[in-house]
């Protein structure tokens, strides 16, 4: 039984790392230390409570996890310190060695955090609570507001996949949803507060299902028909899940935008294989038609890894040429980082360094290229944005159906409104186009 008097009029931080999925539940780890009375600490106020959630996807988001640590210890000194998140799961005596850790929460713990809290009076050792990856079987509910226009829905976890190259299923455990009535439930509280903007998050979404035994297709069709969310996006779909079902709905969809987030890794299909991804180039380039076809002036944006174990310069070569083919939008690219415990530390060739960034540099310039190219065909076009705060005197920003990012002049009264622009030039540091309303 947890005392509620002891949390009344404490204050906490939070402090997230990693994806989109870990800030949603960092909210909603938020949200239930508000409803015993803890607030947010102010900018520059010492605070009772310091939760953070961890990153592991390379070695330097594991760096990162204990640079923060470490600063909010010194920062907030006597608070007691919480750590969740995919750094906790993998390396949790790490962690709870960490002096100023008092308690560090596995996958699975992670949802009963307040019974770990106690008193809140400081440990003299930090302690690990963690389950091993047969047992991370709870679904966690998570609907996190990323500011007044725009919310981030949890609808699935964890992942079957195991490529070779990738930590996150043992970090998250096995694929398991949330139910398709519970998270509608949850999309219209969100509209209820004033969301006008959800995008839909987990590790694997488009294994949605295997909890309930429901589609991915009929999630997406149940939530079109939420009253008062005008706009739905899909943070990332593989390739092999990216069904012509979910293509062609999202063409006719009231709600979706023509948005997609598609992780390919490797145009090479040799280094795919060493991956062991689901898929050749050749399915990769046909849902990109078959995205094009039904809708042209869709935004594509695909994740891409170079440098990993068995990428010679060869294969990277033809990777590259298949990716310069493809009429895709944005490279989303990152530098392999080898992960203990992973099946690629088998594999010979190692690429220097050096080279994984040569060849970094290259694709982000292919992305720049691609980009710029995508939003020129728009300029002159009239199209529907969505308004974001921005603090006053500096231009407001939203984005088009297709994420074309658009600026226009301060007007409180447009806060998270849809308005209609036509698209200008670029603004004047490049990263949008300017608005005329």
């Amino acid at each position: 039984m947890i005392d509620t008097n002891i949390f009344q009029d404490k204050t906490a931080v939070y402090y997230t790392l990693g994806c989109k999925l870990n800030f949603s539940e960092t909210s909603t780890i938020g949200r239930m230390l508000r409803e015993l009375g803890v607030r947010t600490a102010r900018r520059g106020e010492k605070a009772d409570i310091c939760v953070v959630n961890t990153c592991s996807v390379t070695e330097v988001a594991d760096k990162k996890c204990r640079q923060a640590i470490h600063r909010l210890v010194k920062q907030h000194p006597g608070a007691f310190v919480v750590v969740t998140g995919c750094y906790a799961q993998l390396k949790p005596d790490t962690v709870a060695s960490i002096e100023g850790v008092d308690v560090v929460l596995g996958a699975e713990q992670k949802k009963d955090l307040l019974s770990y809290l106690g008193d809140l009076r400081k440990r003299d050792k930090g302690e690990a609570f963690t389950s091993p990856l047969r047992d991370i079987r709870s679904f966690i509910p998570s609907c996190s507001r990323g500011d007044r226009t725009r919310f981030f829905l949890k609808v699935q976890d964890g992942c079957d996949y195991f490529c070779s190259y990738c930590t996150i299923p043992f970090a998250r455990g096995r694929s398991r949803n949330g139910s398709i009535a519970s998270l509608v439930e949850q999309a219209h509280r969100a509209a209820d507060e004033g969301g006008k903007e959800i995008v839909l998050t987990g590790v694997n979404i488009g294994d949605f299902g295997k909890t309930t035994g429901e589609k991915f297709t009929d999630l997406v069709r149940a939530l079109d028909d939420v009253e008062g969310i005008e706009r739905y996006r899909i943070s990332s779909l593989e390739p092999d899940l990216l069904t012509d079902d979910i293509i062609d709905f999202v063409a006719q969809s009231k709600r979706f935008m023509p948005h997609f987030h598609i992780p390919l890794q490797s145009g090479c299909d040799e280094v795919l294989k060493l991956m062991r991804r689901r898929y050749a180039s050749d399915l990769f380039a046909e849902k990109v038609r078959r995205i094009k076809k039904t809708m042209p002036d869709a935004f594509i944006g695909v994740d891409v890894i170079v440098g990993t174990r068995g990428e010679t310069e060869e294969f990277f070569e033809q990777g590259y040429r298949f990716i310069e083919s493809l009429d895709v939008t944005q490279l989303h690219v990152f530098s392999y980082s080898e992960r203990p415990g992973t099946q690629a530390l088998k594999i010979d060739h190692v690429v220097s360094p050096e080279e994984k960034h040569r060849r970094s540099q290259r694709l982000l310039e292919l992305s720049e290229q691609k980009t710029r190219a995508f939003y020129i065909r728009h300029i002159g076009q009239t199209m529907p944005i969505l308004l974001e705060r921005a603090k006053p005197g500096l231009p407001m920003h939203g984005f088009t159906p297709n994420y074309i990012r658009v600026e226009v002049p301060h007007d409180d009264t447009l806060d998270n409104q849809v308005i209609n622009v036509r698209l200008g030039d670029f603004n004047e540091d490049g990263t949008a186009l300017l608005g005329v309303i």
